[in-house]
Protein backbone atom coordinates (compact mmCIF):
# COMPACT_ATOMS: atom_id res chain seq x y z
CA UNK A 1 0.00 0.00 0.00
CA UNK A 2 1.17 3.57 -0.74
CA UNK A 3 1.95 5.66 1.61
CA UNK A 4 -0.98 7.99 2.89
CA UNK A 5 1.08 11.14 2.43
CA UNK A 6 1.90 10.51 -0.80
CA UNK A 7 -2.00 9.92 -1.92
CA UNK A 8 -3.66 12.38 0.01
CA UNK A 9 -4.01 15.76 -2.03
CA UNK A 10 -5.42 18.36 -0.11
CA UNK A 11 -6.58 20.39 -3.48
CA UNK A 12 -9.29 17.88 -4.33
CA UNK A 13 -11.57 19.23 -1.65
CA UNK A 14 -15.19 19.91 -2.50
CA UNK A 15 -15.78 23.51 -0.29
CA UNK A 16 -19.54 21.87 0.52
CA UNK A 17 -20.17 19.75 3.60
CA UNK A 18 -20.14 16.44 1.90
CA UNK A 19 -19.92 13.22 4.87
CA UNK A 20 -19.24 9.69 4.31
CA UNK A 21 -18.34 6.89 6.71
CA UNK A 22 -15.07 4.92 7.12
CA UNK A 23 -15.55 1.28 9.37
CA UNK A 24 -11.93 0.03 9.58
CA UNK A 25 -12.07 -3.53 10.22
CA UNK A 26 -10.06 -6.51 11.25
CA UNK A 27 -11.99 -10.08 12.12
CA UNK A 28 -14.48 -8.49 13.26
CA UNK A 29 -17.98 -9.89 11.56
CA UNK A 30 -20.85 -10.79 13.92
CA UNK A 31 -22.25 -7.05 14.20
CA UNK A 32 -20.12 -5.39 11.10
CA UNK A 33 -23.05 -5.94 9.08
CA UNK A 34 -25.70 -4.16 11.59
CA UNK A 35 -23.24 -0.82 11.44
CA UNK A 36 -23.34 -0.61 7.72
CA UNK A 37 -26.85 -0.77 7.03
CA UNK A 38 -27.23 1.49 10.46
CA UNK A 39 -24.95 3.96 8.61
CA UNK A 40 -26.82 3.43 5.15
CA UNK A 41 -30.26 4.12 6.79
CA UNK A 42 -29.07 7.42 7.72
CA UNK A 43 -28.40 7.98 4.21
CA UNK A 44 -24.74 8.17 4.82
CA UNK A 45 -21.94 6.51 1.66
CA UNK A 46 -19.52 3.78 3.59
CA UNK A 47 -16.32 2.85 3.16
CA UNK A 48 -15.53 -0.32 5.06
CA UNK A 49 -11.38 -1.35 5.22
CA UNK A 50 -11.16 -4.92 5.83
CA UNK A 51 -7.38 -4.64 7.39
CA UNK A 52 -6.22 -8.26 6.31
CA UNK A 53 -9.11 -10.51 8.00
CA UNK A 54 -9.40 -14.50 8.44
CA UNK A 55 -12.50 -16.06 7.56
CA UNK A 56 -15.49 -16.06 8.57
CA UNK A 57 -15.24 -11.83 8.66
CA UNK A 58 -13.27 -11.99 5.43
CA UNK A 59 -16.01 -13.34 3.51
CA UNK A 60 -18.92 -11.56 5.74
CA UNK A 61 -17.03 -7.96 4.74
CA UNK A 62 -16.67 -8.43 1.27
CA UNK A 63 -20.21 -9.48 0.56
CA UNK A 64 -20.89 -5.93 1.60
CA UNK A 65 -19.21 -4.64 -1.11
CA UNK A 66 -22.10 -2.96 -2.91
CA UNK A 67 -20.94 0.52 -4.89
CA UNK A 68 -24.41 1.01 -6.33
CA UNK A 69 -25.79 1.29 -2.85
CA UNK A 70 -23.38 3.16 -0.91
CA UNK A 71 -21.07 0.51 0.29
CA UNK A 72 -17.34 -0.07 -0.63
CA UNK A 73 -15.02 -2.53 0.44
CA UNK A 74 -11.69 -2.25 0.16
CA UNK A 75 -8.92 -5.09 1.25
CA UNK A 76 -5.61 -4.73 2.16
CA UNK A 77 -3.19 -7.62 2.50
CA UNK A 78 -1.32 -8.04 4.71
CA UNK A 79 -3.13 -6.98 8.24
CA UNK A 80 -1.40 -3.74 8.38
CA UNK A 81 -3.25 -1.88 11.61
CA UNK A 82 -6.51 0.14 12.65
CA UNK A 83 -4.37 3.71 11.45
CA UNK A 84 -3.38 2.03 8.39
CA UNK A 85 -7.18 0.86 7.49
CA UNK A 86 -8.43 4.57 8.29
CA UNK A 87 -6.45 7.03 6.50
CA UNK A 88 -6.91 3.82 3.07
CA UNK A 89 -10.82 5.19 4.01
CA UNK A 90 -10.15 8.43 4.09
CA UNK A 91 -7.93 8.43 1.07
CA UNK A 92 -10.89 6.87 -0.59
CA UNK A 93 -13.44 9.45 0.76
CA UNK A 94 -10.80 12.30 -0.60
CA UNK A 95 -10.87 10.77 -3.87
CA UNK A 96 -14.60 10.92 -3.52
CA UNK A 97 -14.98 14.26 -3.39
CA UNK A 98 -15.94 14.06 0.22
CA UNK A 99 -15.63 16.53 2.72
CA UNK A 100 -15.69 14.88 6.20
CA UNK A 101 -15.34 11.33 6.77
CA UNK A 102 -17.34 10.08 10.08
CA UNK A 103 -14.81 6.73 11.28
CA UNK A 104 -17.15 4.29 13.16
CA UNK A 105 -15.65 0.94 14.77
CA UNK A 106 -17.15 -2.70 13.39
CA UNK A 107 -17.12 -3.91 16.54
CA UNK A 108 -20.36 -2.21 17.43
CA UNK A 109 -19.14 -0.58 20.61
CA UNK A 110 -20.81 2.96 19.80
CA UNK A 111 -23.96 4.48 19.97
CA UNK A 112 -24.94 4.52 16.40
CA UNK A 113 -27.74 6.98 16.99
CA UNK A 114 -25.27 9.97 17.94
CA UNK A 115 -23.89 9.70 14.63
CA UNK A 116 -26.54 12.64 13.23
CA UNK A 117 -25.60 14.50 16.49
CA UNK A 118 -21.82 13.98 15.45
CA UNK A 119 -22.40 15.33 12.01
CA UNK A 120 -24.97 18.29 13.11
CA UNK A 121 -21.60 19.34 15.58
CA UNK A 122 -18.93 18.86 12.09
CA UNK A 123 -21.74 21.17 9.85
CA UNK A 124 -21.75 24.18 12.45
CA UNK A 125 -17.74 23.67 13.29
CA UNK A 126 -16.75 22.42 9.64
CA UNK A 127 -12.84 22.72 10.43
CA UNK A 128 -13.21 21.01 13.43
CA UNK A 129 -12.56 17.57 14.50
CA UNK A 130 -15.68 16.05 16.41
CA UNK A 131 -14.93 13.59 18.42
CA UNK A 132 -17.33 11.55 20.77
CA UNK A 133 -16.46 11.52 24.16
CA UNK A 134 -17.10 7.86 25.65
CA UNK A 135 -19.31 7.42 28.50
CA UNK A 136 -18.95 3.45 29.65
CA UNK A 137 -20.80 0.87 31.19
CA UNK A 138 -19.22 -1.53 33.85
CA UNK A 139 -18.59 -3.39 30.41
CA UNK A 140 -14.92 -1.64 30.17
CA UNK A 141 -12.23 -3.66 31.10
CA UNK A 142 -10.33 -2.48 34.01
CA UNK A 143 -7.18 -3.01 32.33
CA UNK A 144 -8.65 -0.85 29.39
CA UNK A 145 -10.14 1.95 32.14
CA UNK A 146 -6.58 2.25 33.56
CA UNK A 147 -4.85 2.91 30.17
CA UNK A 148 -7.01 5.49 29.34
CA UNK A 149 -6.63 7.48 32.38
CA UNK A 150 -2.95 7.50 31.49
CA UNK A 151 -3.02 8.42 28.03
CA UNK A 152 -5.39 11.35 28.85
CA UNK A 153 -2.69 13.00 31.32
CA UNK A 154 -0.15 12.63 28.87
CA UNK A 155 -1.99 14.35 25.94
CA UNK A 156 -2.73 16.99 28.16
CA UNK A 157 0.91 17.34 28.99
CA UNK A 158 1.70 17.07 24.91
CA UNK A 159 -0.97 19.66 24.09
CA UNK A 160 -0.35 21.78 27.18
CA UNK A 161 -4.40 22.09 27.53
CA UNK A 162 -6.94 20.41 29.02
CA UNK A 163 -9.85 20.50 25.93
CA UNK A 164 -8.80 17.00 24.70
CA UNK A 165 -10.66 14.87 27.71
CA UNK A 166 -10.78 11.99 25.36
CA UNK A 167 -8.17 10.91 22.40
CA UNK A 168 -9.00 7.52 21.91
CA UNK A 169 -12.45 7.18 21.04
CA UNK A 170 -12.53 5.95 17.59
CA UNK A 171 -15.92 7.50 17.01
CA UNK A 172 -15.27 10.61 15.41
CA UNK A 173 -16.12 12.90 12.57
CA UNK A 174 -12.63 14.18 10.56
CA UNK A 175 -12.51 17.29 8.69
CA UNK A 176 -10.48 15.75 5.37
CA UNK A 177 -8.65 19.34 4.87
CA UNK A 178 -6.59 19.83 7.86
CA UNK A 179 -5.95 15.59 7.52
CA UNK A 180 -4.32 16.07 4.22
CA UNK A 181 -2.51 19.16 4.97
CA UNK A 182 -1.00 17.19 7.93
CA UNK A 183 -0.12 14.05 6.05
CA UNK A 184 1.27 16.12 3.31
CA UNK A 185 4.02 17.07 5.35
CA UNK A 186 5.28 14.17 5.40
CA UNK A 187 4.45 13.74 9.31
CA UNK A 188 4.57 9.96 10.93
CA UNK A 189 1.51 9.02 12.25
CA UNK A 190 1.32 5.56 14.27
CA UNK A 191 -0.66 2.94 11.60
CA UNK A 192 -1.65 0.72 14.57
CA UNK A 193 -3.76 1.36 18.35
CA UNK A 194 -1.34 4.84 18.78
CA UNK A 195 -3.38 5.94 15.70
CA UNK A 196 -6.16 7.48 17.11
CA UNK A 197 -4.77 9.62 19.85
CA UNK A 198 -1.44 10.76 17.62
CA UNK A 199 -3.45 12.24 14.72
CA UNK A 200 -5.82 13.91 17.16
CA UNK A 201 -2.52 15.71 19.08
CA UNK A 202 -1.10 16.38 15.72
CA UNK A 203 -4.05 18.07 14.10
CA UNK A 204 -4.64 20.31 17.36
CA UNK A 205 -0.96 21.34 17.30
CA UNK A 206 -1.58 22.66 13.68
CA UNK A 207 -4.55 25.00 14.64
CA UNK A 208 -7.61 22.19 14.17
CA UNK A 209 -9.91 22.97 16.97
CA UNK A 210 -11.59 19.43 18.84
CA UNK A 211 -15.45 19.40 19.78
CA UNK A 212 -16.44 16.59 21.77
CA UNK A 213 -20.09 15.10 22.51
CA UNK A 214 -20.93 12.56 25.23
CA UNK A 215 -21.56 9.31 23.65
CA UNK A 216 -22.82 6.28 24.76
CA UNK A 217 -19.78 2.91 24.34
CA UNK A 218 -20.22 -0.52 25.43
CA UNK A 219 -18.62 -3.33 25.30
CA UNK A 220 -20.08 -6.06 23.96
CA UNK A 221 -19.57 -9.60 25.65
CA UNK A 222 -18.70 -11.38 22.90
CA UNK A 223 -16.22 -8.61 21.39
CA UNK A 224 -13.16 -9.20 19.67
CA UNK A 225 -10.54 -7.07 20.71
CA UNK A 226 -7.73 -6.56 18.23
CA UNK A 227 -5.71 -4.97 21.42
CA UNK A 228 -2.54 -6.17 21.40
CA UNK A 229 -1.93 -5.86 25.45
CA UNK A 230 1.93 -5.67 25.76
CA UNK A 231 2.96 -4.80 21.27
CA UNK A 232 0.13 -1.67 21.85
CA UNK A 233 1.14 -0.26 25.61
CA UNK A 234 4.26 -0.47 23.87
CA UNK A 235 3.85 1.74 20.44
CA UNK A 236 0.78 3.73 23.07
CA UNK A 237 4.27 4.83 25.33
CA UNK A 238 6.72 5.13 22.74
CA UNK A 239 3.63 7.28 20.91
CA UNK A 240 3.80 9.98 23.88
CA UNK A 241 7.40 9.87 24.06
CA UNK A 242 7.83 10.96 20.79
CA UNK A 243 5.29 13.47 21.00
CA UNK A 244 6.60 14.89 24.00
CA UNK A 245 10.18 15.66 22.74
CA UNK A 246 8.45 16.88 19.67
CA UNK A 247 6.48 19.42 21.25
CA UNK A 248 9.01 20.42 23.22
CA UNK A 249 10.96 21.17 20.08
CA UNK A 250 8.11 22.65 18.28
CA UNK A 251 6.76 24.70 21.15
CA UNK A 252 6.91 28.22 19.86
CA UNK A 253 4.79 26.98 16.36
CA UNK A 254 2.28 25.02 18.65
CA UNK A 255 1.75 27.53 20.92
CA UNK A 256 1.09 30.20 17.66
CA UNK A 257 -0.93 27.90 16.39
CA UNK A 258 -3.20 27.02 19.24
CA UNK A 259 -7.34 26.33 18.14
CA UNK A 260 -9.66 28.44 19.18
CA UNK A 261 -12.05 26.47 22.10
CA UNK A 262 -15.13 25.49 20.99
CA UNK A 263 -17.90 23.56 22.76
CA UNK A 264 -18.26 20.19 23.35
CA UNK A 265 -22.26 20.42 22.58
CA UNK A 266 -24.83 23.12 23.56
CA UNK A 267 -25.17 24.03 27.17
CA UNK A 268 -28.22 22.10 28.84
CA UNK A 269 -29.72 24.36 30.71
CA UNK A 270 -31.57 22.14 32.82
CA UNK A 271 -30.19 20.36 35.89
CA UNK A 272 -31.89 16.95 34.22
CA UNK A 273 -29.55 17.14 31.31
CA UNK A 274 -26.65 17.09 33.13
CA UNK A 275 -25.20 13.56 33.17
CA UNK A 276 -23.44 11.65 36.21
CA UNK A 277 -20.28 11.37 35.61
CA UNK A 278 -18.07 8.55 36.95
CA UNK A 279 -18.51 4.65 37.36
CA UNK A 280 -19.54 2.30 39.73
CA UNK A 281 -15.86 1.23 39.38
CA UNK A 282 -14.87 4.13 40.85
CA UNK A 283 -17.63 4.02 43.67
CA UNK A 284 -16.33 0.62 44.66
CA UNK A 285 -12.97 1.87 45.01
CA UNK A 286 -14.13 4.63 47.32
CA UNK A 287 -15.69 2.12 49.51
CA UNK A 288 -12.80 -0.20 49.71
CA UNK A 289 -10.46 2.89 50.62
CA UNK A 290 -13.25 4.30 53.05
CA UNK A 291 -13.08 0.36 54.70
CA UNK A 292 -9.15 0.82 54.99
CA UNK A 293 -8.30 4.28 55.62
CA UNK A 294 -11.17 6.19 57.27
CA UNK A 295 -12.96 9.32 55.96
CA UNK A 296 -9.96 11.36 56.11
CA UNK A 297 -7.25 8.90 54.24
CA UNK A 298 -10.07 8.11 51.52
CA UNK A 299 -10.42 12.11 51.12
CA UNK A 300 -6.68 11.94 50.58
CA UNK A 301 -7.30 9.15 47.57
CA UNK A 302 -10.27 10.87 46.16
CA UNK A 303 -9.00 14.61 45.97
CA UNK A 304 -6.96 13.47 42.43
CA UNK A 305 -10.11 12.30 41.28
CA UNK A 306 -12.21 15.15 42.23
CA UNK A 307 -9.02 17.40 40.80
CA UNK A 308 -9.61 15.68 37.32
CA UNK A 309 -13.58 16.40 37.53
CA UNK A 310 -13.03 19.77 38.43
CA UNK A 311 -10.75 20.56 35.57
CA UNK A 312 -12.91 19.16 33.12
CA UNK A 313 -16.25 19.35 34.27
CA UNK A 314 -16.71 22.78 32.20
CA UNK A 315 -19.96 23.50 33.14
CA UNK A 316 -19.92 22.58 36.70
CA UNK A 317 -17.19 24.34 36.83
CA UNK A 318 -19.11 27.74 36.10
CA UNK A 319 -21.75 26.66 37.81
CA UNK A 320 -19.83 26.52 40.96
CA UNK A 321 -18.21 29.53 40.41
CA UNK A 322 -21.48 32.02 40.04
CA UNK A 323 -22.98 30.41 43.11
CA UNK A 324 -19.58 31.07 44.85
CA UNK A 325 -19.36 34.77 43.49
CA UNK A 326 -23.20 35.25 44.48
CA UNK A 327 -22.73 34.29 47.89
CA UNK A 328 -19.33 35.90 48.36
CA UNK A 329 -20.67 38.80 47.83
CA UNK A 330 -24.12 38.55 49.81
CA UNK A 331 -21.58 38.27 53.02
CA UNK A 332 -19.59 40.94 52.08
CA UNK A 333 -16.58 39.21 51.52
CA UNK A 334 -13.70 41.17 49.72
CA UNK A 335 -12.36 39.41 47.52
CA UNK A 336 -13.78 37.02 44.72
CA UNK A 337 -13.54 33.15 44.77
CA UNK A 338 -10.94 31.44 43.38
CA UNK A 339 -10.08 28.13 42.02
CA UNK A 340 -9.15 27.03 45.19
CA UNK A 341 -12.74 27.70 46.23
CA UNK A 342 -14.23 25.76 43.44
CA UNK A 343 -11.84 22.80 44.20
CA UNK A 344 -12.91 23.26 47.70
CA UNK A 345 -16.52 23.02 46.63
CA UNK A 346 -16.45 20.05 44.59
CA UNK A 347 -14.48 17.99 47.49
CA UNK A 348 -17.07 18.85 49.64
CA UNK A 349 -19.56 17.61 47.61
CA UNK A 350 -17.16 14.56 47.73
CA UNK A 351 -17.28 14.64 51.24
CA UNK A 352 -21.37 14.57 51.38
CA UNK A 353 -21.43 11.64 49.51
CA UNK A 354 -18.96 9.62 51.03
CA UNK A 355 -20.53 10.11 54.63
CA UNK A 356 -23.70 9.23 53.32
CA UNK A 357 -22.07 5.96 51.97
CA UNK A 358 -20.63 5.65 55.41
CA UNK A 359 -23.91 6.42 57.15
CA UNK A 360 -25.15 3.73 55.11
CA UNK A 361 -23.06 0.82 55.03
CA UNK A 362 -22.44 1.01 59.14
CA UNK A 363 -19.56 4.00 59.03
CA UNK A 364 -21.26 6.53 61.12
CA UNK A 365 -22.26 6.59 64.30
CA UNK A 366 -25.98 7.39 65.15
CA UNK A 367 -25.42 10.35 66.97
CA UNK A 368 -23.06 11.79 63.76
CA UNK A 369 -26.45 13.51 62.98
CA UNK A 370 -27.29 16.51 66.58
CA UNK A 371 -30.08 18.31 66.53
CA UNK A 372 -30.35 21.96 65.89
CA UNK A 373 -33.48 23.68 65.69
CA UNK A 374 -36.19 20.79 65.89
CA UNK A 375 -38.61 22.08 67.35
CA UNK A 376 -41.17 22.12 64.91
CA UNK A 377 -39.85 18.54 63.90
CA UNK A 378 -40.83 17.30 67.31
CA UNK A 379 -44.01 18.66 66.89
CA UNK A 380 -44.48 16.06 63.35
CA UNK A 381 -42.97 13.60 65.13
CA UNK A 382 -45.83 13.70 67.74
CA UNK A 383 -48.68 14.45 64.79
CA UNK A 384 -51.19 11.39 64.11
CA UNK A 385 -51.22 12.63 60.95
CA UNK A 386 -48.48 12.87 57.76
CA UNK A 387 -46.73 16.38 56.40
CA UNK A 388 -44.78 17.50 53.49
CA UNK A 389 -41.03 17.91 54.10
CA UNK A 390 -39.13 20.34 51.49
CA UNK A 391 -35.93 19.77 51.37
CA UNK A 392 -32.53 21.10 49.44
CA UNK A 393 -29.24 20.14 47.74
CA UNK A 394 -27.55 21.64 50.84
CA UNK A 395 -25.52 19.48 53.47
CA UNK A 396 -26.40 15.91 54.07
CA UNK A 397 -30.21 15.09 54.24
CA UNK A 398 -28.94 11.65 52.89
CA UNK A 399 -27.00 11.47 55.93
CA UNK A 400 -30.04 11.81 58.31
CA UNK A 401 -32.35 9.72 56.53
CA UNK A 402 -29.94 6.80 56.78
CA UNK A 403 -29.32 7.27 60.52
CA UNK A 404 -32.72 6.85 61.49
CA UNK A 405 -34.06 4.25 63.73
CA UNK A 406 -35.79 1.84 61.47
CA UNK A 407 -39.52 2.86 62.44
CA UNK A 408 -38.94 6.43 61.94
CA UNK A 409 -37.46 5.63 58.46
CA UNK A 410 -40.10 3.47 57.05
CA UNK A 411 -41.86 6.60 58.29
CA UNK A 412 -40.62 8.23 55.22
CA UNK A 413 -41.24 8.32 51.35
CA UNK A 414 -38.70 10.36 49.67
CA UNK A 415 -39.38 10.98 45.58
CA UNK A 416 -36.57 11.48 43.86
CA UNK A 417 -35.16 11.71 40.60
CA UNK A 418 -33.08 8.34 41.49
CA UNK A 419 -31.80 8.11 37.39
CA UNK A 420 -29.84 11.17 38.21
CA UNK A 421 -27.05 9.04 40.24
CA UNK A 422 -28.22 5.72 38.90
CA UNK A 423 -24.72 3.77 39.68
CA UNK A 424 -24.59 5.29 43.20
CA UNK A 425 -27.52 4.44 44.50
CA UNK A 426 -27.06 0.84 42.78
CA UNK A 427 -23.91 0.81 44.85
CA UNK A 428 -26.18 1.55 48.02
CA UNK A 429 -28.54 -0.87 47.59
CA UNK A 430 -25.58 -3.16 47.09
CA UNK A 431 -24.30 -2.81 50.55
CA UNK A 432 -27.74 -2.15 52.17
CA UNK A 433 -30.97 -3.08 50.98
CA UNK A 434 -32.32 -0.43 53.49
CA UNK A 435 -30.86 2.41 51.57
CA UNK A 436 -33.92 2.19 48.77
CA UNK A 437 -36.56 1.42 51.05
CA UNK A 438 -39.15 3.87 50.72
CA UNK A 439 -37.90 6.26 47.83
CA UNK A 440 -40.21 6.90 44.88
CA UNK A 441 -38.85 7.89 41.11
CA UNK A 442 -40.63 10.81 39.77
CA UNK A 443 -40.13 13.04 36.99
CA UNK A 444 -44.03 14.80 36.89
CA UNK A 445 -46.85 13.83 39.79
CA UNK A 446 -49.69 12.51 38.04
CA UNK A 447 -53.08 12.28 39.58
CA UNK A 448 -53.02 8.88 40.61
CA UNK A 449 -49.80 9.88 42.31
CA UNK A 450 -51.19 12.11 44.08
CA UNK A 451 -54.10 9.82 45.60
CA UNK A 452 -51.34 7.92 46.19
CA UNK A 453 -49.65 10.28 48.84
CA UNK A 454 -52.48 11.42 50.18
CA UNK A 455 -53.27 8.02 51.32
CA UNK A 456 -49.61 7.95 53.27
CA UNK A 457 -50.21 11.36 54.25
CA UNK A 458 -53.39 10.35 56.11
CA UNK A 459 -51.37 7.71 57.51
CA UNK A 460 -49.05 9.27 59.07
CA UNK A 461 -46.35 9.18 56.47
CA UNK A 462 -44.04 12.23 55.68
CA UNK A 463 -43.45 12.92 52.23
CA UNK A 464 -40.16 14.34 51.36
CA UNK A 465 -39.28 16.50 47.94
CA UNK A 466 -36.56 18.95 46.86
CA UNK A 467 -37.39 22.39 46.44
CA UNK A 468 -34.44 23.81 44.90
CA UNK A 469 -34.99 21.77 41.57
CA UNK A 470 -36.88 23.05 38.52
CA UNK A 471 -39.36 20.88 36.79
CA UNK A 472 -37.56 17.83 34.60
CA UNK A 473 -40.59 18.34 31.87
CA UNK A 474 -40.38 21.87 31.69
CA UNK A 475 -43.80 23.35 31.16
CA UNK A 476 -43.07 27.11 33.46
CA UNK A 477 -44.20 25.95 36.70
CA UNK A 478 -41.74 28.32 38.30
CA UNK A 479 -41.57 31.36 40.51
CA UNK A 480 -38.80 33.75 40.09
CA UNK A 481 -38.18 34.81 43.27
CA UNK A 482 -34.68 36.86 45.32
CA UNK A 483 -32.30 34.35 45.62
CA UNK A 484 -28.55 35.46 46.40
CA UNK A 485 -29.39 39.29 44.94
CA UNK A 486 -31.21 37.91 41.74
CA UNK A 487 -34.43 36.33 40.88
CA UNK A 488 -33.97 32.63 40.86
CA UNK A 489 -36.21 29.55 39.11
CA UNK A 490 -37.93 27.57 42.09
CA UNK A 491 -40.26 24.85 41.23
CA UNK A 492 -44.06 25.37 42.80
CA UNK A 493 -44.58 21.53 42.35
CA UNK A 494 -43.61 21.21 46.25
CA UNK A 495 -46.65 23.77 47.09
CA UNK A 496 -48.81 22.18 44.74
CA UNK A 497 -48.54 18.93 46.00
CA UNK A 498 -49.16 20.41 49.37
CA UNK A 499 -51.98 21.83 48.64
CA UNK A 500 -53.51 18.56 46.74
CA UNK A 501 -52.05 16.71 50.27
CA UNK A 502 -53.75 19.43 52.37
CA UNK A 503 -51.06 18.91 55.17
CA UNK A 504 -48.45 20.55 57.35
CA UNK A 505 -45.38 21.59 55.18
CA UNK A 506 -41.68 21.82 56.94
CA UNK A 507 -38.45 22.66 55.78
CA UNK A 508 -35.44 20.75 56.62
CA UNK A 509 -32.13 20.95 56.49
CA UNK A 510 -28.79 18.98 57.63
CA UNK A 511 -25.27 21.00 57.66
CA UNK A 512 -21.85 20.02 58.45
CA UNK A 513 -20.42 22.04 61.29
CA UNK A 514 -16.83 21.36 62.95
CA UNK A 515 -17.17 17.70 62.00
CA UNK A 516 -20.45 16.89 63.11
CA UNK A 517 -23.79 17.25 61.31
CA UNK A 518 -26.35 19.33 62.41
CA UNK A 519 -30.27 19.45 61.65
CA UNK A 520 -32.65 22.27 61.59
CA UNK A 521 -35.99 22.24 61.08
CA UNK A 522 -38.60 24.75 60.82
CA UNK A 523 -42.11 25.06 60.05
CA UNK A 524 -43.23 26.57 56.82
CA UNK A 525 -46.74 26.59 57.23
CA UNK A 526 -49.84 24.59 58.43
CA UNK A 527 -51.51 24.24 55.01
CA UNK A 528 -51.68 26.03 51.77
CA UNK A 529 -54.40 26.77 50.00
CA UNK A 530 -54.21 28.16 46.00
CA UNK A 531 -57.40 30.49 46.07
CA UNK A 532 -58.90 31.34 42.60
CA UNK A 533 -57.45 34.56 40.80
CA UNK A 534 -54.53 34.54 43.49
CA UNK A 535 -52.97 30.85 43.07
CA UNK A 536 -49.96 32.64 41.55
CA UNK A 537 -49.57 34.91 44.15
CA UNK A 538 -50.01 32.37 46.32
CA UNK A 539 -46.93 30.04 45.33
CA UNK A 540 -44.70 32.85 44.95
CA UNK A 541 -45.11 33.82 47.96
CA UNK A 542 -44.36 29.74 49.65
CA UNK A 543 -41.12 29.46 46.72
CA UNK A 544 -39.93 33.15 48.44
CA UNK A 545 -40.15 31.72 51.92
CA UNK A 546 -38.34 28.68 50.71
CA UNK A 547 -35.84 30.48 48.93
CA UNK A 548 -35.01 32.50 51.69
CA UNK A 549 -34.28 29.84 54.21
CA UNK A 550 -31.74 27.99 51.71
CA UNK A 551 -30.28 31.62 51.38
CA UNK A 552 -29.61 31.55 55.16
CA UNK A 553 -28.36 27.99 55.38
CA UNK A 554 -26.39 28.34 51.91
CA UNK A 555 -24.40 31.89 53.10
CA UNK A 556 -23.78 29.72 56.39
CA UNK A 557 -21.18 27.90 54.38
CA UNK A 558 -21.52 27.81 50.49
CA UNK A 559 -19.57 25.37 49.70
CA UNK A 560 -22.35 22.90 51.33
CA UNK A 561 -24.95 23.79 48.38
CA UNK A 562 -24.81 21.63 45.63
CA UNK A 563 -25.98 22.19 42.64
CA UNK A 564 -23.54 22.09 39.88
CA UNK A 565 -25.27 23.43 37.09
CA UNK A 566 -26.79 27.45 36.15
CA UNK A 567 -29.33 28.10 38.93
CA UNK A 568 -30.38 31.52 37.83
CA UNK A 569 -30.22 30.26 33.84
CA UNK A 570 -33.70 31.65 32.59
CA UNK A 571 -36.54 28.73 32.50
CA UNK A 572 -37.48 27.33 28.81
CA UNK A 573 -34.17 28.60 27.30
CA UNK A 574 -33.56 24.62 25.85
CA UNK A 575 -34.75 21.34 26.54
CA UNK A 576 -33.41 18.85 28.89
Amino acid sequence: MTTPSVLLAPGSLNPAFHACAVVPSHNHWRVVGDVVSGLRAQGIPVFVVDDGSMEPARSTLAALHDPTNGVTVRRLEPNQGKGAAVMEGIRLALAAGFTHVVQVDADGQHDQTAVPRLLALARRHPHALVTGRPVYDDSIPTGRAIGRWVTHVWVWIETLSLRIRDSMCGFRVYPLAPVAALTATGARIGRRMDFDTEIMVRLFWRGTPVAELPVRVTYPPDNTSNFDVLRDNVRISWMHTRLVFTMLARLPSILANRPPPLPSLDKPSHWAALGERGMARGLRICAAAYRLFGRRGCMAVLAPVVLYFYLTGTEQRRASHDFLTRAFAAKGMARAPGWRDGYRHFLSFAGRALDSFAAWTGGTKTGEVEPAEVDALRKAEASPRGALFIVAHLGNMDLSRALLDEETRRRLLVLVHTRHAENYNRLLRDFNPEAGVNTLQVTEVGPDTAIALKERVERGDWVVIAGDRTPVGGGGRVSRVPFLGEPAPFSQGPYILASLLECPVYLLFCRREAGRHRLYAERLTDRIDLPRGRRAEALDGCAAAFACSLERHALADPFQWYNFFDFWAPEGAGEP
